[in-house]
């Protein structure tokens, strides 16, 4: 068995920090090269010297798991913005929702907002992306997807809102 850093080093929820202080505000030097036909820097290269902005100075990072989930954020971003419409994203509602007319739409919107049914079975990750409710004896399912901002991939980082664009999808079952 390695060290602790060996252990969680490049892990999901494994976070840099400080060895000095603990603390998670710490960067590297990297080089970033511009991607004309992603329109985004990428990461070319990053080297080993690491600075901590608490500390004010240079520092040598030792990783640990987040005693938080990493899913968590993106949990609770998806239920904020499902039951309250906050935070950048879009509702699409199918065609078979909304041939169902208004009484039905609202109906429908309503039960998805206060879902909170969430268990192992219909939500493994824990991100609170997926469910089914019955609306005037009808099988409704919603989930939410990430796109980047402007909607042509895929999110880079769902827990971060300002590279995430959720869209959640109202349908029948028998959509699906």
């Amino acid at each position: 068995m390695g060290n602790l850093q060996d252990d969680v080093e490049g892990d999901v929820g494994a976070v840099p920090r400080c060895q000095c202080c603990g603390s998670e505000r710490v960067a590297r030097d990297a080089w970033a090269c511009w991607n004309p036909e992603s329109g985004l820097w990428e990461l070319e290269n990053v080297f080993d010297d690491a600075h901590c902005h608490k500390c004010e100075g240079e520092t040598k990072l030792v990783w640990a798991r987040q005693e938080i989930p990493p899913n968590q954020r993106i949990r609770e971003l998806n239920d904020r913005f499902r039951r309250g419409g906050l935070g950048n994203g879009s509702v699409m509602l199918t065609s078979g929702i909304q041939e169902r007319g208004g009484v039905f739409v609202a109906a429908a919107v309503k039960a998805v907002r206060s879902f909170d049914n969430f268990s192992n079975q219909n939500d493994p990750w824990g991100e609170h992306d997926f469910g089914a409710v019955e609306v005037e004896d009808e099988k409704v399912f919603w989930k939410i997807d990430y796109f980047s901002p402007d909607l042509t991939a895929g999110s880079e980082n769902p827990a971060n809102e300002g590279v995430t664009h959720r869209v959640l999808t109202i349908m029948l079952s028998s959509e699906y």
